[in-house]
């Protein structure tokens, strides 16, 4: 079975993020979109806020399942079987990160990387950007899935 990752933080997942897992589930086997976690940031979502709004959003993908990770990616790749990783470029400034990211993991672990180029419609979308945006009252539901828009509009009225 050719099995891949698609790691990111997803707080909260957007369209371009969308876009790449889609993708992804027509290149592999099962792609397992991992929910990493890192203590040391404050997300405006939970982990399982993120992995359920994943699996509402990818529940069209039978080839998809949703996991969390909070360690080396590639030490996940070990334990589960995955032989590559998938990942979305949207910018020059994103290549050369994700570059040096993906030699790294292929040094120490022999996983592969593949840096797929965004779709042009979403290559100014991110995460942070689209809280800030929708933080400070602006239009982000073009931006993000309709589950997302709405809990993510729930989130700001409760801080509000």
């Amino acid at each position: 079975m050719r099995r891949a990752v698609c790691p990111g933080s997803y707080d909260p997942v957007t369209n371009g993020h969308l876009d790449i897992i889609e993708r992804s589930a027509k290149l592999f086997d099962e792609v397992v979109v991992a929910v990493m976690i890192n203590k040391s940031k404050q997300g405006m979502f939970s982990i399982d806020e993120r992995m359920e709004m994943l699996r509402e959003i990818t529940g069209h993908l039978p080839n998809v399942r949703v996991d969390s990770w909070h360690g080396l990616l590639v030490e996940y790749c070990r334990r589960n079987d995955v032989a590559a990783i998938t990942k979305g470029l949207r910018s020059v400034s994103d290549f050369d990160y994700e570059l040096q990211m993906a030699q790294m993991n292929r040094e120490l672990s022999g996983v592969e990387t593949l840096l797929m180029s965004n779709n042009p419609a979403y290559g100014f979308v991110s995460s942070s950007l689209v809280k800030e945006v929708a933080t400070y009252g602006g239009d982000v539901k073009n931006l993000v899935p309709g589950i997302v828009f709405e809990r993510l509009t729930a989130k700001l009225a409760e801080r509000a």
